[in-house]
Formats: C-alpha cells, structure tokens, sequence
C-alpha cells in the first residue's frame, strides 16, 4: 500500500480470509481506498495469545492484526476537551470523529499489553514481560507511535497463601506478575499534533490465579491516607463517610514483596520522577485498562492526584472496567479533578459488579431523590446500605452494545469482555 500520508491514529477495518481486496476504509476523518494484505501476523515468532480474556476469537478480524494508519488529526488547543475537563459534553452522542480516533489509540496501548505478557503457564518466564523497552510497541504491533516506554510496572497479590502453594503449578503459585508499563511521547511531531508531551500508563486485565482470587474480594475497604473531610454534594447534602475501594483491587495496587515494589510505588517513583524531567511543559497523564486493569487505572488516578498536588491533568480512560468504590471515592475523584471516562458494553456483565448500587444520578429523576435495586424490600436495602457493598458509578460512561455487531460470531460473557470486542464497537459506533 503506498499512501503519501504521515503516519497517524490507527483505525481498524473488516476483514476477510480472501489474501487481498479492494477496501473502503474509514479513518477518522477521511475516506481512502487502499489496496493490502488482509490476514497478515504481526510477528510470526510469537505464540497466539491464550488468557481468560482471550478465550474465543469475538471477531471476523483482529482489529490489531488490520491497522491502518491515515493523516493525523491536530489536536491543537482542544486536547483537554478530548481528556475530560468539560466532561465530554457533546463529545459522546454521537461520538466525536477526533475523540473516536483517541480512544481507540488509548485501547490499542492496552491491547500491546495484553500482547506482551507471557501467558505461557509452563514457561520459566510466566507471567513475566516478553519484550524488552526498546521494542515492546513495535513487537505488539504498535509502530510509529511516537512513544517511548520508561517503565515496566508490575502487581502483586496480598493473599497469603500456605506453604505447600509452592510445589502448585505457575498460574496457581505466581504471586507477582507484569501488568503493564508508562511510556512519554517523544516525538516532536506528534507532541505538536497532541498539542502536549503525552505520559501513559497501560494496564492489562486479570491473567494469573492470585489476581483471580483478588477480583473475588468484593467488599469495600478504606482507602489508606485518605481525605475523611466531609464531602457536599451538589445536591446539598453532606457526605461523611470515608472514600472506601474494593478489597482486592487496592491489595493488588498497594502489595508488594522483599524484591518486587508494589504498583504503587513503582507509579509513583516513576511520576515524580517525569514530573522532575518534563514538569515545565505542557504535559497530560493517560492511564488507561482493560477489566482489571481499567479498576487499577481508576486506583493509580486516585493516588497520583492524591500524592503529587501539582500533578498535571490526569484523564482515565477504561475499558469493560468494574465498580471501584463507594460513592465517597466518587466524589473524591471529582474533587480531584480526575476525568473518567468509562467506555461500557451494556452486555457486559463485568461492568455491573461488584457489589450493589443503591444511588444512580439520573437527568430524570431529582437529585435529592434514591434510585434503589429493583425488587429489593426496604429492610433489606436498609441491610445492605449498612454493609460494605454499596458501590458507586464513577466518571461519564460511552455506552456500546454488542448485540448490534454484525461482525460478532458469538453473543456471550467472553466475547461481550473482549478488549477487541470493544475496540471494534468503538470504531463503528
């Protein structure tokens, strides 16, 4: 293919098994007609991809397998519409041409993650990053981007287990495992078409046993070091109970061993020291994830705007991700000033777990007035608002459906989670 265009924002197509056909491709603001192989493999070393995530192939084509690059989009000014700081008004119905081409250039740094982690549970390595810095984005299928990793991040599980775990297989006995990395833009070209230096941190989903059994720790914890002032709502009322976050995910956030830091404070080091090196400069802090990784992104905002109180604009942008925390962490976030956007497939049962959501805002229904589970008595209700599983919907949700997919071959609960899934329903919806 031979196109007289700079490298720019991938976008995906359909494909088909035919070797080469003539295609119609939409990129993000143009039509072009292009002529290219359609089935080709990004790296003809590499084994397939086997996780829970990737238990069936959803799609007709591997979106990561097909893309396409086209001229650039200039950001310009308006890139902090496109990170949140108006909440994505008017942005998301319908979804905004430019911020499209963002979003799927923030899930495409997530699927590079999914590509890089050795899930191979008979490997020495398990659970280890299979590429080096220097080449981990052009391996996985990411060239041109204009990045450049910094730092390898990894997460540990605080579930003590007994002894004889020890002689268990890998994905059992695997206590910490690589989930990701930050990368800095360093290209000047595409700094000016960002109008930023651009900071990311990419998150994976759940791969190992540990970080299973974490997802299973549902209930709501106190988050350390917070901010226990009262909060006041816009509807006047005040809020004083503590921001609290599902037990496992801030375990998986906050452990770490004698030998490997925990995610946190390998975050941490690494901001601060970014912040030291590119402080003086228009800068935006990206973190974005997958399921698992989309509840830690929200944790790793959370404690950034928290630590670093001249931190830039920090926007998480998650994808198929749970509840994270009560509504006390909500409003911590907004008070922050942290942007969320929650891109959702309402056929997706991850999105709606865990725990229970008592309170929903709704433009129909006055503030001042409780939207409670359909079906549940009040006594019951009454139990459950007492206990730690009321959760709280964070940030502004894009919401997809996958019913309405023409290129889906199966309608279920891995194909409806898939990252690939929703990369596809981004890009035609």
């Amino acid at each position: 293919m031979s196109l007289s265009m700079k490298p720019a924002t991938p976008c995906t197509f359909p494909t088909t098994t035919r070797p080469a056909k003539h295609v119609s491709v939409r990129c993000c603001t143009l039509t072009q007609t292009a002529v290219r192989p359609l089935k080709m493999s990004l790296d003809t070393h590499q084994p397939a991809v086997k996780s829970w995530e990737h238990l069936l192939d959803p799609l007709d084509y591997d979106p990561m397998a097909s893309l396409f690059t086209c001229r650039a989009v200039k950001l310009g000014n308006k890139w902090k519409e496109y990170l949140g700081v108006k909440n994505w008004e008017g942005l998301l119905d319908p979804l905004d041409e430019n911020l499209r081409g963002e979003i799927l250039r923030y899930g495409s740094f997530v699927e590079a993650a999914y590509r890089s982690f050795n899930f191979d549970s008979s490997s020495s390595s398990y659970g280890a990053c299979r590429y080096p810095k220097s080449t981990l984005l052009a391996r996985s299928g990411l060239h041109q981007t204009g990045y450049r990793l910094t730092r390898h991040l990894r997460a540990t599980s605080g579930i003590r287990l007994p002894r004889w775990v020890e002689m268990a297989p890998n994905w059992v006995a695997t206590k910490s495992s690589w989930i990701g990395y930050v990368a800095v833009c360093q290209d000047k070209e595409e700094i000016a078409r960002l109008g930023r230096r651009d900071v990311v941190i990419a998150l994976r989903g759940t791969a190992t046993g540990l970080e299973w059994l974490e997802n299973f720790r549902a209930t709501l914890t106190p988050v350390p070091n917070a901010d226990t002032k009262p909060t006041h709502h816009d509807d006047g009322d005040s809020d004083d109970s503590e921001p609290m976050v599902e037990t496992g995910f801030l375990s998986l956030y906050t452990s770490g061993t004698d030998e490997v830091p925990s995610l946190q404070e390998m975050v941490r080091e690494e901001i601060s020291r970014l912040l030291q090196t590119y402080g003086d400069q228009p800068l935006s802090l990206t973190i974005t994830g997958h399921s698992l990784g989309a509840a830690l992104a929200t944790l790793t905002a959370y404690d950034i705007k928290t630590t670093f109180k001249r931190a830039p604009m920090v926007t998480v942008m998650s994808f198929g991700g749970p509840r994270v925390g009560n509504r006390s962490f909500r409003c911590q976030l907004e008070k922050q000033g942290t942007k969320v956007l929650r891109i959702v497939n309402s056929d997706d049962l991850i999105t709606k777990v865990p725990g229970f959501v008592l309170e929903e805002e709704d433009a129909d229904v006055p503030k001042d007035q409780k939207v409670y589970v359909a079906g549940l008595p009040s006594w019951i209700q009454k139990r459950v608002e007492d206990t730690q599983w009321v959760y709280a919907e964070v940030g502004r949700e894009l919401k997809l459906r996958s019913r309405s997919c023409p290129y889906l071959k199966n309608i279920n609960v891995a194909t409806c989670h898939d990252l690939k899934t929703y990369l596809h329903l981004v890009n035609y919806s």
